[in-house]
């Protein structure tokens, strides 16, 4: 189990190639039907058909289509079809009547909707965490990749994987698969022998920003603000302790929406204190207060930043038990099944001091920034021009200008990488900079 993209169904091809027994391959959606009793048959089925082949291997790809906990829903029909095909795959996998030499592996990207019975020993005891790769594992996938399209000869594959690697952070095995297919797509686009770093740095800019818009023309007033909204993000988490280390910004419109982008490059932990998400906070907030600064007006743009201040702010309060007032509680904002949860499990009285409170540490943050950026002034300005001469300025341009970061020793090839993709929404998520976009691929704001 494990996110999109990060070879789940690639380890049962190559289990399938080594194993040197038959190896039955289905998908949990082709035991799904809406006649009675044609889900359970399929099922009996395959396992007769896998009894006369043992030993064998059984593997049923996107399982979470028959086996989504029982009892939800309510609905009739398909859904207690769906429930009874799972009940006859709970029989076949460890019943009455023994299997034998079977072995039976699953894949699903959903490991939280399944079934307790399904997971429980005996039958899916053994559960393999596929997460994105870190940067060797980056390094290695991008090797089997690249010697498939032709590059630059004077480029070895080992620096070549090294530097793209160090430039997706939190990138899967299927987009760093995309990278390279992507680079070679710009390099044909313009009838080149092979692929340069200019293809490779085009093609990383496209999955985490979505197509260039070159019909998507800015006015110069729209472009020198979108300049000074990223400069004022870059800068603000340049000089902040706990902020991600900056990778590359951007004012050229890509996707549909975004009219500029700040790629970072986050750490690799899992657990978060207050000072590092306050930090996180004051980055978000570092767009619209750059803005106010320099123009003494506010855009549009910062929807999204402060729609991800408020969800952290009140994540602070009422989930992680880190304000003194609310004290050691927690209020999850979800119910477990994934609906919304309409009533608050705590009073008005305290529904009032959890908006004081939140209201409270956004206004703190939104102070901490000002007096920052104020400060930085001339630094943001500087960032923000280069910003509109060149369109995209890297981590040694923003160096030349700000110096060297001084909480940072190294960034590129240090292992620092998202764990996983909740930990990166949590507070590293994306900000777009002049209107509202989709959240994007890792590592990135827009």
């Amino acid at each position: 189990m494990g996110p999109p993209g990060t070879g789940k169904t690639l380890l049962a091809k190559a289990t399938a190639g080594e194993a040197s027994v038959p190896f039955l391959s289905v998908s949990g959606s082709d035991f799904v039907e809406m006649f009675v009793g044609v889900g359970p048959s399929r099922v009996r089925d395959l396992f007769a058909q896998a009894k006369t082949m043992a030993p064998c291997i059984i593997f049923i790809d996107e399982i979470d289509a028959i086996g989504r906990s029982r009892g939800k829903g309510g609905g009739m029909g398909g859904n207690d079809e769906r429930e009874n095909t799972l009940n006859q795959l709970l029989v076949e996998m460890d019943g009455f009547v023994e299997t034998g030499n079977i072995v039976v592996m699953a894949g699903t990207n959903r490991p939280d909707v399944l079934d307790s019975a399904l997971l429980r020993p005996g039958r899916f005891d053994r559960q393999i965490q596929v997460d994105p790769p870190d940067i060797k594992g980056r390094v290695e996938i991008l090797k089997v990749y690249l010697p498939k399209v032709k590059y630059q000869e004077d480029l070895e594959l080992d620096e070549v994987a090294q530097r793209l690697a160090a430039l997706t952070p939190g990138f899967t095995g299927a987009e760093l698969a995309n990278v390279v297919n992507e680079a070679a797509l710009i390099a044909a686009r313009y009838e080149k022998e092979s692929i340069d770093f200019d293809d490779f740095s085009g093609a990383i800019d496209r999955i985490i920003g979505g197509l260039e818009k070159k019909s998507k023309v800015l006015s110069l007033e729209e472009k020198t603000l979108v300049a000074h909204h990223e400069a004022g993000h870059a800068v603000t988490g340049w000089f902040l302790k706990h902020a991600a280390p900056l990778l590359k910004v951007s004012i050229v419109p890509r996707g549909s929406a975004a009219l500029g982008y700040a790629q970072y490059l986050p750490k690799e932990q899992k657990l978060h204190t207050k000072e590092q998400m306050i930090d996180t906070m004051c980055m978000m907030l570092g767009g619209r207060i750059a803005e106010k600064i320099f123009f003494d007006k506010v855009s549009t743009g910062a929807q999204d930043d402060l729609q991800k201040v408020t969800r952290l702010a009140y994540s602070i309060v009422t989930l992680y038990g880190m304000n003194d007032a609310i004290g050691n509680r927690s209020y999850p904002s979800n119910n477990q099944d994934g609906s919304i949860q309409h009533s608050r499990p705590y009073s008005e009285q305290t529904a009032e001091l959890v908006d004081e409170e939140v209201r409270a540490i956004a206004n703190a943050a939104y102070e901490r920034t000002r007096v920052l950026l104020t400060e930085k002034k001339d630094l943001m300005a500087a960032i923000a021009k280069l910003l509109l001469e060149k369109e995209v300025i890297h981590k040694t341009d923003v160096e030349a200008i700000l110096g060297k970061r001084p909480f940072d020793p190294g960034m590129l090839g240090n292992g620092h990488n998202p764990t996983s993709s909740s930990e990166r929404a949590s507070a590293l998520d994306v900000q777009p900079a002049m209107i509202v976009q989709d959240p994007a691929p890792p590592g990135a704001t827009l």
